[in-house]
């Protein structure tokens, strides 16, 4: 979804609040009462900001700690999110140096540094668990499969997906379906079916699962054709279709045509609904909003309120998401009398939406230059009972005092400090010396209707004499050619 301030897409204006930090972070994460002396002193080691790695392990040198394998992955728990990646791979390197780690512990640090995405510190530990002979876990190599495919490394994920034997990781239908599961999920969709198709006796009772991978994976590319050829393998498989395959499908088929034939939107995508129907799939509101989602790119207006009114009349009842869509495309275009009625009948309806829908439609009218309707829809948000309201004064209040109209800002401003609601700027922005009013930058020249009319009239005399004597030149010349 776009979002409060126009050219900002999939970021809500709820981003805008303030987030206070504390101002010890390392006090308030490790002053816990079930954390122990030790874990809190090696973690503020780790932790630190002062001096290199070389610095930090002679620190750790310096400490009399019994370490023991509850301590390492306490610290890494800790440490996780706070401390710098290499600080951290630096102090597990020393653990393993000074103390035998457990099997289990490698694997767990592993996963830490590929959720990290750290590739460099995941690289040397997979390879020291290879060097050493340890053994690699299958949740292990799922996260590692999946980190690698997205950071772009899929062939050195399916390189160790070949070599599984050499970490001492059975080849089963786990580790089948999470390097699929990791292709899938960013396009990669033939390179999984290549997986799929040299590892068909490992996937027995996972076909449901692998199936709607790839049928995912080419529905990321968008391509149709190989999708309708997965859903006609389940079929013929026996695999029972659900609403999630043919909503990936009817995704597929309206991002395809969005690009190539928009006018095709909406009678393939209702085709599908059909063929679900026929399957005794009733579509949902998810169904008919992924096409909705895609008539609002190509700002087909007429179909999106058709849409609207068929689902009433099927009987899929429509929820905050559906009707926001479709009003989104009705402000967009201009058409803000009708996008007020669909609002009136979705609060008429009994339907509670969430504060997005105000947040996102109220920055689409600031942005078409409506503040006047935005300021209606936000009305109409306070009578709702909806909390939430300090991003709305944020935007509104200033749009209000850059077009001149500043004792509207000075009421929501004194409407926001009655309600105790915090504002992310300060009252300057009320006096005019300080705001600057936005004016055109396009001159509107104004026209005497009498003028018009005058110019209007010249103009055909004009076009009229051009007629006449072309006419007469061309009878002139006939006349010429008859003499001859």
């Amino acid at each position: 979804m776009p979002f409060l301030i126009p050219p900002v897409r999939h970021r809500f204006l709820t981003q805008i609040i303030n987030i206070q930090k504390p101002k010890n972070i390392l006090h308030s994460l490790y002053s816990s009462s079930t954390t122990s002396p030790e874990v809190e002193e090696l973690c503020k080691v780790v932790s630190s900001s002062i001096g290199g790695l070389d610095d930090l392990e002679s620190s750790l040198n310096g400490l009399r700690l019994s370490l023991s394998s509850s301590l390492v992955n306490e610290v890494i728990k800790h440490c996780e999110n706070v401390a710098p990646s290499r600080r951290l791979l630096r102090f597990f390197l020393w653990s393993v140096k000074n103390f035998s780690l457990e099997d289990k512990d490698f694997n767990h640090a592993v996963r830490v540094f590929a959720k990290k995405k750290d590739h460099t510190a995941m690289e040397i530990l997979v390879s020291d668990l290879r060097n050493e002979g340890r053994p690699m876990e299958s949740q292990t190599f799922s996260v590692v499969a999946d980190m690698l495919v997205k950071l772009g490394r899929e062939d050195e994920a399916l390189g160790i997906f070949k070599n599984l034997e050499k970490f001492n990781c059975t080849r089963d239908s786990f580790s089948v379906t999470a390097i699929v599961n990791a292709l899938c999920a960013k396009g990669h969709a033939k390179k999984a079916e290549g997986v799929v198709y040299h590892h068909k006796d490992k996937i027995a009772g996972v076909e449901p699962c692998i199936y709607r991978s790839l049928l995912f994976g080419w529905c990321v590319q968008e391509n149709v054709k190989e999708a309708r050829r997965v859903i006609k393998e389940m079929k013929s498989a026996g695999i029972e279709l659900d609403s999630y395959c043919y909503n990936t499908f009817i995704r597929c088929l309206c991002g395809a045509n969005v690009k190539r034939n928009p006018s095709g939107l909406v009678p393939e995508t209702l085709n599908v609904m059909m063929e679900m129907r026929s399957h005794r799939i009733a579509p949902t509101s998810v169904s008919y909003n992924i096409l909705l989602s895609s008539l609002g790119k190509t700002r087909r207006v007429k179909e999106s309120c058709r849409i609207l009114d068929l689902m009433q009349k099927t009987g899929c009842a429509p929820d905050w998401i559906t009707y926001y869509l479709v009003v989104r495309v009705l402000y967009l275009t201009g058409r803000f009398g009708k996008g007020n009625m669909i609002v009136d009948e979705m609060i008429e309806s009994g339907l509670t939406p969430d504060c997005n829908f105000y947040y996102d439609l109220i920055g689409v009218l600031c942005g078409v230059e409506r503040v006047n309707f935005a300021v209606e829809l936000f009305e109409k948000m306070k009578r709702s009972s909806l909390g939430g309201h300090g991003p709305v004064y944020d935007v509104l209040i200033p749009k209000l005092c850059r077009g001149g109209e500043f004792e509207k800002g000075r009421e929501l401003w004194d409407e926001a400090v009655a309600s105790g609601v915090g504002v992310t700027f300060s009252s300057d922005v009320l006096h005019p010396s300080v705001t600057e009013v936005f004016k055109p930058t396009r001159e509107v020249k104004e026209f005497n209707l009498k003028e018009c009319k005058m110019a209007k009239n010249s103009v055909n005399m004009k076009q009229n004499n051009f007629k006449g004597k072309k006419g007469k030149k061309i009878k002139s010349n006939k006349k010429k050619y008859v003499s001859k």
